[in-house]
């Protein structure tokens, strides 16, 4: 639904989040040095970051999986924007953002949750990750789980590399995981 004036427009998106009627708020940044991103929030925090966004398709999927009140409204992101461009910018470490991953199975959370303590500049492999988790000869469903991770970048799955150091799948592409690592000084 869009209204006829975007003040108006703008002043109702805004009006819906504030009053907690979203069970999801999102907007797509077109001027990241990552290309657009989608990036989808709950009143629990971050759910959502994709890479060169489809919104229809990113929209069922965040309705699905949260609620079908999902709305493109800026102020509820603003929090990650910010964070996003300092860390790409180099003026961030970590996130501070909350996160809410309430619709992955608990394998994937328990494997998030690894993945979230790999450190700024840090690399470690998929087999590293999955020992972990738990469950030492899950290398394979750990690349799986890499690969479905709701969150890039502020759940770092570009720091999962290949057990020779190799650089290998990424959700957003090979050449953004290489970006991210070059810009930690993962790799020269």
């Amino acid at each position: 639904m869009t209204i006829p004036t975007p003040e108006l427009d703008e002043r109702f998106r805004a009006a819906a989040a504030d009053e907690g009627l979203l069970d999801v708020a999102y907007d797509v940044f077109d001027d990241t040095a990552m290309g657009p991103l989608l990036v989808g929030v709950t009143p629990r925090g971050l759910c959502r970051i994709t890479f060169d966004p489809e919104p229809e398709r990113e929209l069922e999927l965040l309705a699905r999986a949260y609620g079908p009140r999902v709305l493109r409204s800026s102020r509820p992101v603003d929090r990650v924007h910010r964070e996003l461009d300092e860390y790409l910018d180099g003026r961030r470490r970590s996130f501070d953002v909350d996160l809410d991953l309430r619709a992955q199975p608990t394998f994937y959370l328990r494997v998030l949750d690894e993945l979230a303590r790999v450190g700024y500049g840090e690399t470690t492999t998929y087999g590293e990750l999955a020992a972990r988790a738990g469950n030492p000869r899950a290398a394979r469903a750990v690349g799986t789980v890499m690969n479905r991770n709701p969150v890039p970048i502020v759940l770092p799955c570009h720091r999962v590399v290949g057990a020779n150091g190799s650089l290998t799948g990424y959700g957003g592409g090979l050449h953004r995981k290489e970006q991210l690592l070059r810009l930690e000084g993962a790799i020269l």
